[in-house]
């Protein structure tokens, strides 16, 4: 009798086994379908205004790290496409070519949206529309703005980018805005306004009352400070990581990310090479810039170190924009060849990142995103085409798929919410 209920045992659970194909997947498996189940979410991609004509777009898979052939390609489902502006003088002038810059980049990502690709991907403007937009098959597009430099000293213009799609901004970028100073501040300890001017509070307030999402990563850790404390709503840092494993100025301190918490936003940490590591990123930096000179000379190119950027004309800043895809390609692909290069930064290296602040904040605190098209892109998620290397590295950390999927964007979209539930209230 005990061999018979042994029996029954056994063909019980093969039983099981093949009803439920979990028991069995590999790793790898298991990655894939967490990865395909999810809701996979960058919140921070650039744009080039060059890549959103009506013969050259996102349709097609462009020298861009991202378009949507590569999303396709990766199983991304959301891009957060950035209108960035450089900073100027906060002079007429400068606002107004800054506030030109910016209306180019709403207006393209619009095209992309409304015009050239309508049947493969589709704007959000809040949560329900990423749930419905990922559900019907298309992918996701959204909009954040890096550098509030353009919106001038009219406080009204945050409606009008509120109306245009923005549902996060930055109040500066490199170099000290109208409403607060920056991280670069750090470098010569010159400060503007020690953190929020005055028209930076009451930018702080009426992006509250918008539903605005606030993006602390390139303001000065001051700026993030008051507006921690001015903020009635959740913050996020849109592309930023732990300055306790790579200190430099754009990278979150324990004390910022604590703060954070408390606030109940998002750090969103970023596949940027030398946010990630430092000996590593200086080290293969020093190889690649023979190897990238070699190729842009090879292309009949001209080529400026990321470093010179923001030396260089605007011509030249175009230029660099316009080559760096071409240039940095070639120069991975032949770096690739030589057993001798240097260790380069990785997905490895990113979730250390992810690994640290999920134990310092709390994994309903920490997401995902790549910087891609505007420096970002490390070995093993260089495009959007591997994004599912990130998802199988958090796999092998012994993440579970509810864990995955808030650090994807679950939290970012918690997040949002939030922001969107407090404007109404207040309204």
């Amino acid at each position: 009798m005990r061999y018979f209920y042994l029996i029954c045992s056994i063909t019980l659970l093969i039983s099981c086994a093949e009803k439920n194909p979990k028991t069995t997947e590999t790793l790898e498996e298991k990655a894939k379908r967490i990865h395909q189940e999810v809701i996979t979410i960058d919140t921070h991609d650039d744009i080039n205004v060059k890549n959103f004509t009506d013969s050259i777009n996102y349709a097609q898979n462009l020298d861009t790290q991202v378009n949507l052939p590569k999303m396709t390609a990766g199983g991304l489902d959301a891009v957060w496409l950035i209108v960035y502006t450089g900073q100027d003088s906060l002079t007429t002038e400068g606002y107004a070519k800054a506030s030109k810059n910016a209306i180019a980049k709403f207006e393209a990502i619009h095209r992309l949206c409304d015009t050239y690709a309508p049947d493969r991907i589709e704007l959000a403007l809040t949560s329900a529309d990423v749930r419905r937009i990922s559900a019907s098959g298309k992918k996701v597009a959204m909009i954040g703005v890096e550098n509030a430099y353009p919106i001038a000293e009219d406080l009204s213009k945050f409606e009008e980018y509120h109306k245009r799609g923005a549902r996060y901004i930055s109040l500066s970028h490199n170099g000290h805005s109208q409403f607060c100073d920056s991280n670069t501040g750090e470098k010569d300890s010159i400060w503007l306004h020690n953190g929020l001017s005055d028209l930076g509070k009451k930018a702080v307030k009426e992006m509250n009352r918008l539903g605005m999402m606030i993006d602390i990563s390139h303001p000065s850790k001051e700026s993030m400070k008051q507006m921690v404390e001015l903020s009635e709503a959740p913050i996020i840092a849109s592309h930023s990581s732990a300055r306790a494993l790579c200190d430099h100025s754009r990278n979150l301190d324990d004390e910022q990310l604590l703060l954070l918490k408390e606030n109940g936003g998002v750090v969103q940490t970023v596949a940027f090479s030398s946010y990630l590591n430092t000996e590593k990123h200086e080290t293969r930096a020093a190889y690649m810039k023979e190897i990238n000179q070699k190729a842009a000379d090879s292309l009949g190119l001209n080529w400026y170190e990321r470093s010179q950027f923001s030396s260089l004309t605007k011509e030249q800043q175009e230029e660099y924009m316009d080559n760096y895809p071409k240039v940095s390609q070639m120069a991975n692909d032949l770096a690739s060849k030589d057993k001798n290069a240097p260790e380069a930064v990785s997905v490895s290296d990113l979730v250390d990142h992810i690994d640290y602040m999920v134990k310092l904040i709390g994994i309903d605190h920490v997401g995902i995103s790549s910087d891609f098209d505007g420096g970002g892109g490390i070995e093993g998620w260089s495009d959007a085409s591997e994004t599912f290397n990130v998802t199988l590295e958090l796999v092998k950390r012994g993440y579970s798929q509810e864990e995955i999927a808030k650090l994807w964007g679950e939290n970012l979209l918690r997040v949002l919410d939030e922001v969107q539930k407090i404007a109404s209230t207040t309204k």
